[in-house]
């Protein structure tokens, strides 16, 4: 792990809010680091072995638990930018995590909504999805004993891939050495699969946590977004917020699933 050379946030920054008339304003305190995967320039994540695969997600942990003590610190997403359409700007494999000192607007939406589903049915809305994706079999990808691989109901892009622990948490204060060690095997299960199956599309990836102050909400539930770039969002995605995905899941998944 490095600190990024151009930092979105710099964390030796005091944090300040002000108004600007209507407007706020807020210093741009924070930490942007740099996960190198790998000392090879030409290797990339999905041709590591599954030790150095379980390296790269153990060092993730690491660094949120080291963040996390930071209280300017609110939320920390961790990132992966393969390719040039996915927004890398380095050829060499590495991924990235940014602690911020607010939430995220779209995660702030995706708490919001699965804290409404569990008010409204006193259920983890994942842990649901992952029951009935399970009993109904047509969207799996792949599965081990910790975690399961599968196309979400309603995907934004074609082949986005869901990975989703089987264990009811929210945020790596409490996954343990066997969880870590499944989820770098299936990550790089459906990196192989989705190479094999699309030649080696540019992708992003992003693991989504709960916020630091709030580690383990019994709304919330630990799942990766694997998303390679088929398609290109453009004019009605950006102004509506809708995604246009000419592959349905079910399609997606059985191909990955048999290739």
């Amino acid at each position: 792990m490095v600190p990024n050379r151009f930092p979105a946030l710099i964390i030796e920054s005091q944090l300040k809010r002000q108004g600007e008339g209507i407007y706020d304003r807020m210093s741009g305190t924070g930490a942007h680091e740099v996960i190198i995967e790998t000392p090879n320039h030409k290797t990339q994540l999905a041709d590591l072995d599954e030790n150095a695969v379980l390296e790269v997600i153990r060092t993730y942990r690491e660094r949120v638990l080291d963040l996390t003590r930071d209280i300017r610190f609110k939320y920390i997403i961790i990132f992966k930018n393969h390719g040039a359409s996915a927004g890398a700007s380095l050829s060499h494999s590495h991924s990235q995590l940014i602690a911020m000192p607010v939430v995220p607007k779209l995660v702030k939406e995706e708490l919001d909504g699965s804290q409404r589903y569990f008010d409204f049915r006193q259920r983890c809305i994942f842990c649901d999805i992952l029951n009935q994706e399970l009993e109904d079999g047509k969207r799996l990808v792949a599965q081990n004993e910790k975690f399961v691989a599968l196309a979400p109901y309603a995907p934004r892009f074609p082949f986005e891939i869901w990975i989703i622990a089987r264990r009811h948490f929210a945020s790596f204060n409490t996954i343990d050495e066997l969880e870590l060690r499944e989820l770098s095997k299936l990550l790089k299960l459906a990196l192989n699969k989705m190479n094999l199956a699309l030649s080696n599309p540019d992708y992003n990836f992003l693991i989504h946590i709960a916020p630091t102050d709030n580690p383990d909400p019994e709304y919330y539930h630990f799942h990766l977004e694997l998303m390679p770039k088929l398609t290109k969002i453009a004019g009605f995605e950006v102004g509506s917020g809708f995604y246009i995905n000419p592959t349905p899941p079910e399609d997606s998944a059985k191909y990955l699933r048999e290739i």
